[in-house]
């Protein structure tokens, strides 16, 4: 058949024909619809399709198969659809009264096609001054019945173009509110701009609609925008550059192009300062723009800060720490008293140390003395439960490091700031918790928002898990050996936490944990499967004794696999809150159940890593109670920025505490079984940590002190600068 052929369709799959009656449900970003189908060969059926949701009357073609939905029964899954616009009368009275065209209602749609009859649609599209015969239309109804016919006829073409050249319709209302009428134009001449403007379309994407679209696999324009791509997929693994031979061989096995092809473009897109270059230590790193920007002014910033900063004299600041000790009866240690001094007596100061050795001490005595100076102080960290844990520490206001900034989004594919080098911060201190969760952009605008002469402190576990994006802003900055820094190591051993603090600091010296009974426990598992529901017993038992669902938290070091987060989370939610009569849920979500926010939402004021519970659910809608009871609400096509958090990711928990941590440790997992990870679940927990799983698996990641190398450059850059 001519229709399988156009479509790509295979053999394999069924066809359906027929005229769609009407939609059950439309994804608000045209990524999935269900609707159902009055079929030509006899009856109606329910249709899934990916991609936005056909019109009511119009004619469609269907390529998928049978499934059964555990709770909506037999249903059509559609691969592909083909629509076309309705030809008979019936379809097309269907179609005008389905309230996709302004201006007509059913009677409206009614008295058309009694007008017109199958001629109604041409009528509309060639001479829609005759719509003017059908009693009530006059002419501002007539503007708005056309312009609304021709949105809808410009999306059913993109979706057409897009099918025909072998590329799902899914994308097409996303291409035509981005483009509107020049949307196939943009496809054909510029398919790229699609991966740089479009939310939800990556470079594969762009990239198989310009090749549909017949460009050559070595034009510049496509390795080039190839190129754009490796670097943002090379910074999600935490690198702020890499060597340009890398970069070569990387984006000619995926363009399918040669090497000496993709040199010749990073010469030339590093000539037009689309790419930056830079050599050092014997290799050629390249760099996207942004990230070049963001070290290079980090780098800056930091020296400027270090040098502009009023100073109080070592003497005076001696004077000063004796004081706050004898008014406090406390006694710092003596790297403790070391640190203190320098907040005073330097513009930028790194204060780094693991559980237990006293950060907390330290950083509260800087801020008594500091504002007993008249010092203006604001403090922050990275996320909201960091910047909670630092406010309940020192008993000052804090805020996330993107509140502080009063961050407004993104524009042009870049983050935007109320404060900025224009309108900086109003303050004398600024003091940042958790810095080893920053990346490098972050670390920049923060930076480009103090106002020189300020005091900038910050502070963090250097030994942690480095930022999930790119670079390791403080281990550089340690590394340079160019900013003042202070290394707590004595440990002070803390009520209920000692176990924790000493396992913590053996695990970071590579030696096994000691368990207890009590607040540090092995748990054995033989399999996966096995250490997987041991969690989910054990999480059970310990909410019947009496833990809060917020104070206890699962933490695993990979996604995938048994003992991986998703898996858990499913077994977790089922036994923790499983579903029941009258219980609503929506998309996989239950009332009550523990979600986490996984990206950054200005306008709702909530942040990657929020957590909170699901206090009311529909089919369209929910409310998020989050800390502080913050009540967010999020309509269905909002749900995919919400996860199930009764398990987590080691990473997505830095800068957060609970009660008891759960650790699953499986051979399964050995890709991350590394020191590093085990150390910053275990500093996580306050009152317990139970680790379930294989004393092997435990071994190899004590033994594992091998980290990562991150391609960052910034110590470098702080170093060439001084």
């Amino acid at each position: 058949m001519e229709f399988q052929q156009n479509l790509g369709f295979h053999s394999a799959e069924e066809e359906l024909t027929g005229v769609v009656d009407h939609i059950i449900f439309s994804a608000g970003d045209g990524a999935f619809s269900v609707f159902r189908l009055r079929l030509a060969q006899q009856g109606k059926c329910t249709a899934t399709v990916r991609g936005a949701a056909p019109l009511v009357g119009q004619e469609v073609y269907l390529a998928g198969s049978w499934v059964t939905h555990p709770r909506f029964g037999r249903q059509f899954q559609a691969q592909r659809m083909r629509v076309s616009a309705p030809t008979s009368a019936a379809g097309i009275e269907r179609f005008l009264a389905s309230g996709t065209i302004d201006g007509v209602g059913p009677a409206m749609a009614r008295r058309i096609v009694e007008r017109f009859g199958a001629e109604a649609l041409q009528i509309i599209e060639r001479a829609p001054s005759r719509l003017k015969e059908v009693a009530g239309i006059g002419p501002k109804t007539v503007e708005k019945i056309v312009a609304s016919y021709m949105r809808q006829s410009e999306l059913r073409d993109i979706m057409l173009w897009l099918e025909e050249h072998g590329v799902t319709g899914a994308y097409a209302a996303r291409i035509f509110k981005a483009y509107g009428s020049l949307a196939i134009e943009v496809m054909e001449k510029a398919p790229y701009r699609l991966a740089q403007e479009i939310d939800g379309i990556g470079f594969i994407t762009a990239d198989t609609i310009a090749v549909a679209a017949g460009w050559e696999k070595n034009s510049s324009e496509r390795i080039a925008a190839g190129l754009s791509y490796e670097l943002t997929q090379i910074s999600s693994g935490g690198h702020c550059c890499i060597p340009e031979a890398m970069l070569a061989d990387r984006a000619a096995q995926r363009l399918g192009v040669t090497r000496t092809e993709v040199m010749e473009i990073i010469s030339r897109e590093v000539k037009m300062s689309r790419l930056y270059a830079v050599d050092e230590m014997g290799e050629r790193l390249i760099y996207a723009p942004q990230l070049y920007k963001a070290e290079e002014m980090t780098a800056r910033l930091l020296l400027m800060l270090q040098k502009k900063a009023d100073h109080i004299h070592v003497h005076d600041a001696e004077s000063l720490v004796a004081a706050w000790e004898s008014d406090h009866a406390v006694s710092l240690a003596p790297a403790q008293r070391e640190a203190v001094i320098a907040s005073l007596t330097h513009g930028v100061l790194v204060l780094t140390g693991g559980p237990g050795t006293g950060k907390t001490t330290v950083v509260r005595s800087m801020i008594d003395i500091l504002g007993a100076q008249g010092l203006e102080i604001l403090l922050a960290a990275p996320t909201g439960r960091a910047a909670k844990r630092l406010a309940e520490a020192t008993g000052c206001p804090a805020a996330t490091v993107h509140r502080m900034l009063e961050a407004q989004g993104r524009e042009d594919g870049e983050m935007r700031f109320g404060r900025d080098a224009e309108t900086q911060l109003e303050a004398d201190v600024i003091i940042i918790d958790e810095v080893s969760m920053m990346d490098i952009v972050l670390m920049q605008h923060l930076l480009t928002a103090v106002l020189p002469g300020t005091h900038v402190i910050l502070v963090g576990d250097v030994d942690q898990l480095p930022a999930v994006g790119p670079g390791s802003v403080l281990k550089d900055i340690l590394r340079s050996n160019v900013i003042p820094s202070v290394r707590l190591t004595e440990i002070f051993r803390q009520n209920n936490t000692g176990t924790i603090v000493l396992n913590a600091h053996a695990i970071n010296a590579g030696r096994v944990p000691s368990f207890t009974e009590a607040d540090f426990t092995f748990v054995p598992a033989v399999s996966s499967e096995d250490a997987a529901a041991q969690i989910v017993s054990l999480c059970t038992r310990l909410l019947r004794a009496g833990t809060g669902l917020m104070d206890l938290q699962v933490l695993s070091p990979m996604r995938r696999e048994a003992c991986g987060v998703d898996l858990l989370n499913r077994s977790l939610q089922n036994a923790l809150n499983p579903a029941g009569m009258g219980k609503e849920e929506a998309a996989g979500f239950r009332l009550g159940d523990k979600v986490m926010q996984t990206r950054n939402d200005y306008m709702k004021n909530v942040f990657n890593g929020d957590i909170g519970r699901i206090t009311r659910i529909d089919s369209e809608h929910m409310v998020v109670t989050f800390a502080e009871n913050m009540d967010i609400p999020y309509t269905r096509d909002e749900f995919g920025a919400l996860t199930l958090a009764y398990a987590m990711s080691v990473h997505k928990s830095q800068g957060s505490e609970y009660d008891i941590v759960i650790l699953p440790l499986v051979r399964a997992h050995h890709i991350m079984l590394q020191r590093n990870l085990l150390y910053t679940a275990v500093t996580r927990a306050k009152k317990g940590v139970i680790i379930v799983g294989d004393r092997m698996a435990l071994f190899a990641a004590v033994s594992n002190d091998r980290t990562r190398r991150r391609y960052t450059l910034l110590a470098e850059r702080l170093a060439e600068k001084i």
